[in-house]
């Protein structure tokens, strides 16, 4: 069982890898989105075989993801009303869509600080040495 937890969170920790490189080249709803499920299914992964980690490095792990995945839900959230809003029928200049229009982006320029702070620490490697993998 070891093994297969081992090799599931590797796998989770590369693809996670390749969505933050996208989302961070694109900035667009469906990258954002697809960072999202790559973080949550790496956190769950992360608490589902805790016990096959050495030490408890996994929750400083799961922490720092949280932090990433607010980020991504700020621009998430905008997304996703503005998608609703355009299919109620209103006009891309009222007041609400300028709105969070602006909302959106500024939510993504944080979000695409972040990941570059997140390029420049490279936490896979860290996190594959203190999860013992």
């Amino acid at each position: 069982m070891r093994e297969f937890a081992h090799s599931q969170t590797l796998e989770l920790l590369k693809r996670f890898g390749v969505q933050r490189n996208r989302a961070e080249r694109s900035g667009d709803p469906e990258a954002i989105h697809d960072l999202r499920v790559s973080i949550r299914r790496l956190s769950r992964c992360l608490r589902v075989f805790a016990q096959f980690y050495s030490g408890s490095g996994w929750k400083k792990i799961r922490r720092r993801l949280k932090g990433l995945m607010e980020c991504c839900g700020a621009v998430r959230d905008r997304d996703i009303a503005l998608d609703l809003l355009t299919r109620a029928g209103f006009p891309p200049t009222s007041i609400v869509m300028l709105r969070l229009n602006l909302e959106r982006a500024e939510a993504l320029e944080d979000l695409m600080a972040e990941l570059r702070r997140w390029r420049v620490r490279r936490p896979s490697r860290e996190w594959r040495m203190e999860l013992g993998l």
